[in-house]
């Protein structure tokens, strides 16, 4: 193993241990093995860190314009690859972030697709009348109830450990990015499918978390992003949907009933205000389809 592979390795490492989502490590780890395999062709030595410069770093750049990667796809495998520099710098292995000189492609500004909560209201309804013959449909209930009725990030929901719940109150302790510690209240919906759930859970007896997988151990965030891609094409009939969409719904549903924008920023575990706005064009979209379908003179 060369010396930048092994750093990489370090470095993943470093990551888990800081508690980072796990689909996080993997996409980082992609991003650079990828990375490593442009500039290590077959037969090839890995390049040592110093010769990583600012023109072998717009190179590798060049290359993914030329494969019509996505600008999102692009920003992603750059900050990657800032965050292993910035490893690299804190080991003594580097002197620049040279990640930091490049420019980073500009993604476009696309609200995302929101469900009405018709729609989202319906396909719970759905899974609640047992749709799909399950295993374990009082946890896929729960799954999706908490996903809605609090706004969870799938890492954050996957993290809930049983002491975490309150469930006489109705809160959550939810540990968010960073291990931003927050508390998150729930419905009646979520706490009855909840408590449904918790009668039934097959733990061991050293096992903390609250949801499960077929094993007894603890839920793995890919895990309950294929319960809801499974629920969401078989029953909702939309594969696009998944764990993020019921966060988008939470809040956008809340704004749109009138709920304030600091409150629904606490409620999401956002640092900035900016982040929780994007809510505020969603619904601002959905205003101005209602006032052309509706205003004599739209």
């Amino acid at each position: 193993m060369s010396e930048i592979e092994r750093q990489i390795s370090l470095f993943l490492e470093e990551l888990k241990r800081e508690n980072v989502s796990g689909h996080t490590v993997r996409c980082y780890a992609s991003d650079l093995s990828q990375f490593m395999e442009y500039f290590s062709p077959p037969g090839d030595e890995p390049p040592g860190i110093r010769e990583l410069d600012r023109l072998a770093l717009r190179e590798w750049l060049g290359e993914l314009y030329r494969r019509k990667l996505k600008a999102v796809s692009m920003r992603r495998k750059v900050a990657a690859l800032r965050s292993f520099f910035r490893f690299l710098i804190r080991q003594g292995l580097a002197d620049v972030n040279v990640a930091r000189l490049i420019r980073t492609p500009k993604a476009p500004k696309l609200l995302p697709r929101v469900m009405t909560a018709e729609q989202a209201n319906m396909l719970l309804d759905q899974i609640a009348a047992g749709k799909l013959e399950r295993p374990h449909p009082a946890r896929d209930l729960a799954i999706f109830e908490t996903l809605y009725g609090c706004g969870l990030r799938i890492g954050e929901l996957v993290g809930l450990n049983v002491a975490d719940l309150d469930l006489a109150g109705r809160w959550l302790l939810v540990r968010g990015k960073g291990k931003k510690e927050r508390q998150v209240p729930y419905g009646s919906k979520a706490a009855g499918a909840l408590e449904r759930y918790l009668t039934e859970r097959p733990a061991r007896p050293e096992e903390t978390a609250v949801f499960l997988n077929h094993r007894g151990r603890r839920l793995s965030d890919r895990g309950a992003r294929g319960i809801v891609k499974l629920y969401a094409t078989l029953v909702g009939g939309d594969p696009s949907l998944h764990p993020h969409s019921f966060r988008h719904a939470f809040a956008t549903h809340l704004l749109s009933d009138g709920a304030d924008l600091r409150a629904i920023q606490e409620l999401l575990g956002h640092a900035r205000l900016s982040t929780t706005q994007k809510y505020t064009q969603v619904s601002l979209t959905d205003l101005m389809g209602v006032y052309d379908k509706a205003h004599p003179k739209a």
